[in-house]
């Protein structure tokens, strides 16, 4: 049957590629006998695929003028990287597109058993956290991983740092996360026996091993790969006091970069509270205008260079506004402040 259907497929696509095909060159192009290759026609109108027959001495088979049949001829890796994009793209939108979905089912359907099995792997061991679509790594990486966090296996692989340097990691994988344009795998690095979040187009290679881990009690990856990011050893720990509401200072300062914690409930003129923003970064140079976006009262707590970098900006600020230099205040005298100690 299996067969049968292949070989069905395979005149639909010669049909696409010429205008005019005659059964006999059909016949001679799969190497079987007419009356089969008759068969597959009708096998392919019976799905409700176009086909028009033409009689006489130029005859043959067409599909129908101004009609195209989405072609179906995918290998498996081909199925599996465009499933992985669909479901990518289903996942990060808000409301779910009807397209999107019909697109997913008809796939399913048309996949082999065992390939729709693993397919409904990827699915469960897949978390989107945001509406950006993600880069695509490379689909038969993302089917072992996910065989692995379904199956509770150690993996071996090789990782590809950002300096490009390869090495070797044995993990305990735990989820795969969609987040920001790239999907995350969160796992345990066993060497380190630290947490660590891997970006999946940077695995090279991956191998599933016959040892068996138990992954942390109530495990939210979509949770641990935000605190992961907040929580990575950069070179600089800032520290601010944010005097807002909280939806606000996330519209500045997401969960992926900055842990707020509530200092006060507010004033009671109805003043919003305020928070404690602590933010882990590898450069200072883009704080200052966040605080500027965020449009509110803030004190620096730390570092000192971040206030440096602050106090010059605030000087080119005036400057650009053509305040006269009479007129210019110290910025840290501009807008004084009382905020809870952190």
């Amino acid at each position: 049957m299996a067969d049968t259907t292949a070989r069905a497929l395979q005149v639909l696509e010669l049909l696409q590629s010429a205008q005019l095909r005659t059964v006999g060159e059909l016949a001679d192009r799969l190497g079987v006998d007419e009356r089969t290759i008759r068969r597959d026609v009708a096998r392919l109108a019976d799905l409700g695929v176009p086909v028009e027959t033409l009689r006489g001495r130029y005859g043959g088979y067409r599909l129908a003028l101004g009609q195209r049949v989405l072609p179906l001829m995918f290998s498996t890796e081909e199925v599996i990287a465009v499933f992985l994009e669909l479901a990518q793209a289903q996942a990060a939108a808000s409301a779910p597109g009807l397209a999107a979905q019909t697109a997913l089912s008809k796939i399913t359907r048309a996949m082999p058993a065992a390939d729709a099995q693993r397919i409904d792997v990827v699915l469960a061991a897949m978390t989107p956290t945001s509406q950006h679509g993600g880069e695509a790594p490379d689909p038969a990486v993302m089917l072992t991983l996910a065989d692995a966090v379904s199956r509770t296996r150690s993996v071996d692989m090789r990782y590809r740092s950002r300096s490009g340097a390869l090495s070797r990691r044995s993990i305990h994988p735990y989820g795969l996360v969609a987040h920001a344009h790239r999907w995350y795998l969160v796992a345990l690095d066993v060497d380190t026996r630290e947490e660590r979040a891997f970006r999946a187009d940077r695995i090279r290679t991956v191998r599933v091993t016959s040892e068996s881990f138990t992954p942390p009690p109530r495990l939210d990856v979509r949770s641990r790969l935000l605190e992961l990011f907040v929580d990575a050893p950069y070179r600089w720990q800032v520290v601010l006091r944010v005097r807002a509401r909280e939806d606000r200072i996330r519209e500045h300062l997401p969960a992926s970069v900055a842990r707020l914690v509530k200092l006060d409930d507010g004033a009671v003129d109805g003043a919003p509270p305020w928070h404690r923003a602590e933010i882990n970064a590898e450069s200072l140079e883009w704080i200052p205008s966040v605080i500027v976006a965020l449009g509110c009262e803030v004190v620096i707590d730390g570092p000192d260079e971040l206030r440096v970098l602050v106090e010059d900006a605030a000087v080119r600020m005036l400057k650009a506004a053509g305040a006269r230099s009479g007129r210019m205040r110290a910025p840290e005298t501009v807008r004084p402040v009382t905020a809870p100690a952190s």
